[in-house]
């Protein structure tokens, strides 16, 4: 799949694995946690990144990553890239995220948005720190400090993570690989209080063996809180790894029960 120029058929993947196309498929899924097509596409996503990164110009990557015509291309590239081409080729130049870094009793916390919704939600210990993790999420962007507007947004957050039976309801602006998308999802349909295993949450997004990508999908999650990675745990319901530390995941599970 990742050295053809096209797609192959489904028929043609099943053949070349010596199997039917249902097992195929099947067992695709169960191993890469995603569908051939999906796969597919978030490899001819990557190629296309690819291409614009080492190409002179935008139409040379078009062709370089396989498509056949502009059009095709353009039709689907603000999914591939979630955002134009050309500003993609930039680095992200050109998009502007307002920003802002505050603090909560869980430490300093970055909020970030585009045009689109909430982009990042950051937690840690040193402010600094979560600007850079920003800037290096989007290099060529244009950081903009929040307004009185956005403060709102960032109250709403930090209100959540002190009083969870606030709720939180806001746009995100969420960037990740299908099977990414699937796994995220699943995570916002944790109700607050409840919590779910790595297993309970990859039977839930149709791949019950792809456990560990699933936990390796939390692991990426940028927009804490929002999307509450948090709210999963290991069969045995003890604490694994957080992105953001441990000692804050038991803080915010221990809220949301309480609430």
């Amino acid at each position: 799949m990742e050295a053809a120029e096209e797609m192959p058929t489904l028929e043609a993947l099943a053949e070349a694995s010596g199997m039917s196309r249902f097992h195929f498929h099947r067992v695709f899924k169960a191993t890469t946690g995603v569908t051939p097509k999906a796969y597919a596409a978030a490899h001819r996503a990557q190629r296309v990144r690819d291409e614009l990164g080492r190409t002179g110009t935008v139409t040379e990557a078009i062709y370089g990553a396989g498509f056949n015509s502009n059009g095709h291309f353009y039709a689907t590239a603000s999914d591939l890239l979630d955002m134009t081409p050309t500003t993609f080729r930039a680095d992200g130049s050109g998009a502007s995220i307002r920003f802002a870094v505050g603090e909560c009793s869980l430490g300093s916390i970055l909020i970030a948005a585009t045009e689109k919704g909430v982009c990042a939600i950051l937690l840690g210990d040193d402010p600094g720190a979560l600007v850079r993790d920003l800037q290096d999420r989007f290099p060529k962007a244009q950081l903009i400090g929040g307004d009185r507007g956005f403060e709102q947004t960032v109250a709403r957050v930090v209100g959540f993570v002190e009083a969870p039976a606030l709720g939180l309801d806001l746009p995100l602006d969420v960037r990740g690989t299908a099977f990414q998308q699937r796994v995220w999802q699943a995570l916002r349909e944790i109700p607050a209080g409840s919590t779910a295993s790595y297993t309970q949450i990859a039977a839930r997004v149709g791949s019950p063996t792809a456990v560990r990508a699933v936990a390796r999908a939390c692991a990426s999650n940028p927009i804490a809180v929002a999307i509450p990675c948090h709210r999963v745990v290991r069969t045995d319901g003890a604490l694994s790894g957080y992105r953001w530390g441990v000692q804050r995941k038991r803080t915010l599970l221990e809220r949301e029960a309480a609430s």
